[in-house]
């Protein structure tokens, strides 16, 4: 029987209205999976995911499943029924949710917009929507996608977007997308900058408004990049450009020269003379120690390497101290070895100040208006006003945003909106009336996420002990007088929060959050592990326990990922190789950071320790993440090979390097591909036999000895999933099986006396006749076995409730049966009659589950 709703790989997923056409069993699993999350039906799932073992059961809420086209999901609830388990996510603050296709699929063929999914189905097909389905799978790349085809969704139709008639921006709030991050700093990152010199393009110093001097600039490789990207830069060193001139300049670079230099008088004057070239702040950097790294003999405080070069490998807390001592300030760090000094006060304060407060605006949930809405739009003053100072009105209102607060005076270019609307009260005003009750929400959340911000920041001034600035810049009193009324109330929210984080329960409370609002991959009671991008978007206890942990440290986006250790009082950063391009990154370098005792211990990966791959990447990002899509198609097929465990470390680079040649498998970019090699004869082909058992087979084969050698890698590639998927479970529970037929080339086919039917048995593999046609369109591959001293007809029975085959051939209790195994498996069982009045046998053919329910079926095959 055909399995109703969608079916995906090894899942199918229905609408909650058929949940009643699923078998006794399944409701059963359902009802379980409900009442382990806690949640009801239609309250707040309406979309049922089940697992083809049926241990794993989502729950999903689609709130605009039959009124949207194309519907957003809103949250969902995973069930784990095997340990009685769940996971639960919310996507209500996230910028890029998951969006469903083809809802036809998942309800019944009855429903009144059946008819209506489907007409929507095929227009999307028809413009090469679902051309490339890993890339539609969420909201941002699918309404790019819409955008580049020249459509819009309008409820459930698709329109070309020259039809719709022009309608205000408060029906479809634009989604902000990264365009705050500026492009031209990737292009500088392409050109390998320096660590220090990354360090600047993260934090926005490198956008060619300020002066760059390198100090000790070496061959020049960083300068080259910064011209080619429009920096004002300049450099000198001692060798390399002794002649040029040392100049005065807004950023000076002081990168990894003091490690090189043996002399400790001359390490203080190259800090000192780079200083006074700064006129904002200079950029400290020097090696760390590493007990694996440090090579060569003693000299001095540091050691000779093998080239003759001179090498000081500090520790964090050596070198922090070092450069405060010798320019008489604090210094900032902002990643492993790199260090900031600013000379001028204001940036200084800014800088703190700005490293706490989130760029990312809050979450907009998108809807679609209904299709009567948009037909015919009904213009109102307000409307009509705000659209004619809406070059003035939208920069207001992101920045009220930004702020969490009501623009001052000062803050805006008062003059032109006083002239455009009369006052600032009026504008603001008037932008309220047209946001509405969103606009109100979306202020709400913003004002939280600032006052959260402030608080992390108060927090960390207690616990770095920093002195207090002399004077405050305007914009951050009216901050501290808006969310807190005074100075002492605002460091007192600051001392609230630091004690918040010394409670287990609340770390632990707050990594749950965080969890289930897509924020890292959560170890229950053990440890949260997310992407560093993350940090900022985590509950205030969290990022003030973050922050408090890499004081030391520095930045944490000069790391990949962070493991917040629940229970510990500790923090690991880890750095890996070609993070966002590779589906399996290999660590680099892991720091693991006492919070409370301020120790970093770091642990190179490479020559000493083989850098272990990061398996299972799509936990530790989310949808937001470039190629998330992509990586989370990778993560769930290789989970479904059940290659080896993957939790932890899982195997080595060389154990899975193996496993997926083994099971013909190779990684090409985000794909796992079946591998185009031909493999030896002798090679395993499953757990208990060879290709050469399913080739040399068969009394024809062993009497011609004709070599009978599939030519295409796929067929080698069908045997092989033939022998594991079917072969190694039969010959597991009934013991070793009798070959009586297996490959089969054009040559051999020749020769067999007797009738066979090469274009429909599945023998043939994957090869292809003279013309490149497939010998057999089915694909997949076929063999012929029998199983001495068993009823074959209690082994097709066993065969049928038990494994996924695409087609077999039942010719009775001693003869052998013939099965086939296919990507697309129908399950379809024949049973070979015989028939008096005819020389051939005659099939009669069932699905396997009406076999399964038909008796007497020696009977019916005599």
């Amino acid at each position: 029987m055909k399995k109703i709703g969608k079916n995906i790989v090894a899942n199918q997923y229905i609408h909650l209205s058929l949940l009643n056409q699923l078998s006794e069993s399944d409701q059963l699993v359902v009802k379980q999976a409900t009442l382990l999350a806690g949640v009801q039906e239609e309250e707040q799932f309406n979309v049922i995911k089940l697992s083809d073992n049926r241990e794993i059961v989502t729950l999903l809420d689609y709130p605009d499943f039959f009124t949207e086209g194309f519907p957003i999901l809103a949250r969902y609830w995973t069930v784990n029924l095997a340990t009685e388990t769940y996971r639960h996510r919310t996507y209500e603050d996230s910028q890029n949710p998951p969006v469903l296709h083809r809802k036809e699929l998942l309800i019944s063929s009855k429903q009144e917009q059946y008819e209506q999914f489907c007409k929507l189905t095929v227009d999307a097909e028809t413009i090469g929507l679902f051309d490339d389905p890993n890339r539609i799978g969420f909201l941002r790349a699918w309404e790019s996608l819409l955008k580049l085809k020249g459509f819009s969704v309008v409820g459930h139709d698709l329109v070309p977007v020259g039809n719709l008639e022009k309608f205000g921006s408060n029906d479809e709030e634009p989604i902000s997308s990264e365009s705050g991050i500026a492009r031209h700093l990737t292009a500088l990152t392409r050109y390998n900058l320096s660590a220090p010199m990354q360090t600047l393009a993260r934090f926005g110093y490198l956008d060619g408004r300020k002066s760059v001097f390198d100090y000790g600039c070496g061959k020049g490789g960083d300068l080259q990049a910064l011209h080619e990207n429009n920096v004002v830069a300049s450099g000198w060193d001692p060798y390399y450009a002794a002649d040029d001139i040392k100049k005065q300049a807004d950023i000076v670079n002081l990168g990894f020269v003091i490690n090189v230099i043996e002399s400790l008088d001359e390490r203080v004057e190259a800090i000192q003379g780079a200083y006074e070239l700064a006129n904002e702040l200079i950029v400290i950097s020097a090696m760390l120690a590493n007990p694996e790294a440090v090579k060569g003999r003693p000299y001095g405080d540091g050691v000779l390497t093998s080239r003759n070069t001179f090498q000081k490998y500090f520790t964090q807390a050596e070198l922090s101290h070092f450069i405060s001592e010798t320019l008489h300030e604090e210094s900032l760090p902002v990643g492993p070895g790199i260090f900031y000094v600013f000379k001028d006060k204001d940036a200084e304060q800014r800088f703190v100040y700005s490293r706490f407060v989130k760029k990312r605006p809050p979450a907009i949930r998108v809807k679609r208006a209904p299709t009567e809405r948009r037909t015919k739009v009904r213009v109102n003053r307000v409307q009509e006003k705000y659209e004619r100072h809406q070059a003035l009105l939208e920069p207001l209102w992101h920045l009220w945003l930004q702020l969490g607060r009501k623009p001052e005076r000062n803050e805006v270019n008062i003059e032109e909106i006083g002239a455009a609307l009369g006052s600032l009260p009026a504008a603001q005003r008037l932008i309220m009336a047209y946001k509405g009750e969103e606009g109100a929400e979306l202020l709400n959340a913003a004002e939280t996420a600032r006052v959260n911000d402030l608080r992390v920041y108060f927090a960390n001034l207690q616990f770095g002990k920093r002195r207090p600035f002399k004077h405050m810049e305007q914009r951050q009193k009216s901050d501290i007088k808006h969310f807190f009324g005074t100075f002492k109330a605002a460091v007192q929210e600051g001392e609230r929060l630091l004690f918040e984080t010394t409670q287990v329960a609340n770390i632990n409370a707050a990594c749950q959050e965080a969890a289930e609002h897509g924020l890292g991959w959560l170890d229950e009671s053990h440890s949260l592990q997310l992407h560093t991008s993350l940090v900022e978007q985590l509950p205030a206890v969290l990022r003030c326990y973050v922050s408090c942990g890499t004081l030391l440290y520095g930045d944490v986006s000069s790391a990949d990922l962070i493991k917040i250790h629940i229970r510990s009082g500790k923090l690991t950063l880890m750095t890996f190789d070609k993070f966002d391009e590779s589906p399996l990154p290999r660590l680099l370098e892991r720091v693991k950071i006492n919070l409370r005792s301020q120790r970093l211990d770091f642990f190179d990966y490479g020559e000493i320790y083989i850098p272990p791959y990061l398996y299972l990447k799509s936990r530790f990002i989310n949808e937001e993440h470039p190629f998330f899509a992509e990586q989370a198609s990778f993560d769930e097929k290789l989970e479904q090979l059940n290659l080896a465990d993957l939790s932890g470390f899982g195997p080595s680079p060389e154990e899975l390097e193996a496993l997926l040649e083994e099971r013909r498998y190779c990684i090409k970019g985000f794909n796992l591909e079946r591998s185009q090699t031909i493999p030896n004869l002798d090679d395993a082909c499953g757990l208990f036999l060879k290709y050469r058992d399913l080739i040399e087979c068969g009394e024809t084969q062993a009497e011609t000895k004709l070599p009978n050698l599939p030519k295409q890698p796929d067929s080698y590639t069908a045997l092989l999933e033939l022998s594991t998927q079917l072969l190694d479970p039969i010959i597991d529970y009934f013991g070793m099986i009798k070959l009586t037929y297996g490959f089969c080339s054009p040559e051999l086919a020749r020769k067999i006396p007797g009738r066979v039917a090469p274009k429909l048995d599945q023998h043939g593999a994957h090869e292809r006749n003279r013309l490149g046609h497939f010998i057999c369109s089915r694909g997949g591959a076929a063999i012929d076995f029998l199983v001495e001293d068993e009823d074959m007809i209690a082994v097709a029975y066993w065969i049928a409730n038990h494994l996924s085959f695409d087609r077999l051939y039942l010719y009775g209790s001693d003869k052998p049966i013939h099965i086939s195994y296919n990507f697309n498996n129908v399950k379809q069982v024949s049973l070979m009659k015989k028939v008096k009045s005819r020389k051939n046998l005659i099939p009669k053919t069932m699905d396997s589950e009406t076999f399964l329910n038909t008796n007497n079926i020696k009977l019916q095959l005599t």
